[in-house]
């Protein structure tokens, strides 16, 4: 007669096993955007920058739009929110000297927002935070693995669709 396994088989699947329909990705990748976001405040808090979220990417896209200052409407439209809410973002930027409100030079109804200085250095101090970050939660990766998650995270990010 064989000898029982002393090792019973557990009663329900493993916490790790992959859930239907890609739901585990999912998941760890709602994961690592938080881990990302929390590495890249505590950078911000030893740089002394007290921006939010939602600060930090109208910074971005203001500074996407280069030499031609964009409309408030254009910066709605981008970061798909209502008007009012790109008006209190950029109240709140332009108090802290990040940007300011220029007339366009066309239509002298029509305002436009534009980085100053400071709002450059500013973005510059995020994206060396950011980077940071990302070095910090890349880092047990080798060369290979972050070109291949790379690669890999172009194909979702650049595919047509929606304002990104």
């Amino acid at each position: 007669m064989p000898s029982p396994d002393p090792t019973p088989e557990p009663e329900t699947a493993p916490a790790t096993e992959p859930a239907p329909g890609g739901a585990n990705v999912a998941e760890q990748l709602v994961r690592l955007t938080r881990r990302m976001q929390r590495a890249q405040k505590r950078r911000m808090a030893q740089l002394d920058l007290a921006f939010t979220p939602a600060q930090s990417r109208l910074l971005r896209v203001v500074a996407h739009y280069g030499d031609a200052p964009p409309r408030m409407a254009d910066l709605a439209a981008r970061l798909e929110v209502v008007p009012r809410a790109v008006t209190t973002l950029v109240d709140a930027l332009e108090a802290q000297g990040a940007v300011c409100r220029v007339p366009d030079p066309a239509n002298r109804r029509v305002v436009r927002v534009e980085l100053t200085g400071t709002g450059r250095a500013t973005l510059d101090a995020l994206r060396s935070a950011r980077r940071s970050a990302a070095e910090d939660i890349l880092a047990p990766l080798s060369a290979q693995q972050r070109d291949t998650l790379g690669g890999l995270l172009a194909t979702l990010v650049d595919r047509e669709g929606p304002h990104r």
